[in-house]
C-alpha cells in the first residue's frame, strides 16, 4: 500500500524507540502515509497499525485527535489559519474571513480547482507573529496582513500551476 520509499522513512521513526514500543512511531507514520498519499483513508490507516503491530482503532485515535492528519481529500496546499484568542485578537479571524473571500470556500472546503483548502486551526505557538498561516503543516507564515496572504496565495498558485 505504501512504496518502499515510505516505509524505510517509517522503519527509520521506528528505529528512534525501542523495539518494545514500536507503536511510539504512530504519529511519524501516519505523516509520512499521508505525505505520499496525500490524506489518509481508514485503509491507509490500518496499513499503519498492521505495519506497527497496534490495532487499527490506536492508529485511528492518534489521526482523529490531531488536526494535522487528513481524514479526507484536501487540495494540494492546505492553509491552516490560527484563530485561537491571541491570534484572533491579532487579527487571525480578520485573516480567515479575508482568506474564505478570496478563495470563496470556507473552513472545511477545497477550492473547485483542488488547489486550497482551509482549515482553521488551534494555537501554532506563535501568538507574537499573528495572524499566523501554515500550509501544508509545515511552512508556518507569520505577519499574515492582506497584502502578505494575496502574496502568499500567488505564490502558491504559480506552484500548483
Amino acid at each position: 500500500m505504501l512504496t518502499a520509499e515510505s516505509l524505510a522513512k517509517i522503519d527509520f521513526e521506528v528505529a528512534k524507540y525501542p523495539a518494545a514500543n514500536k507503536q511510539s512511531a504512530v504519529m511519524g507514520a501516519l505523516r509520512i502515509a499521508q505525505q505520499e498519499k496525500g490524506w489518509l483513508a481508514t485503509e491507509t490507516i490500518e496499513f499503519v497499525a498492521n505495519y506497527l503491530d497496534i490495532p487499527a482503532i490506536a492508529a485511528y485515535e492518534v489521526a482523529t485527535f490531531y488536526n494535522m492528519y487528513d481524514l479526507k481529500p484536501v487540495g494540494k496546499f492546505k492553509l491552516t489559519v490560527c484563530t485561537n484568542l491571541p491570534c484572533a485578537l491579532g487579527g487571525g479571524v480578520a485573516a480567515a474571513d479575508y482568506i474564505k473571500s478570496k478563495l470563496g470556500i470556507g473552513f472545511g472546503e477545497t477550492t473547485p480547482d483542488g488547489k486550497f483548502t482551509l482549515v482553521e486551526g488551534e494555537c501554532m505557538g506563535a501568538c507574537g507573529d499573528a495572524p499566523v498561516l501554515l500550509v501544508n503543516n509545515h511552512s508556518m507564515c507569520s505577519f499574515m496582513s492582506k497584502e502578505a496572504i494575496d502574496a502568499k496565495l500567488a505564490e502558491l498558485a504559480k506552484l500548483g500551476s
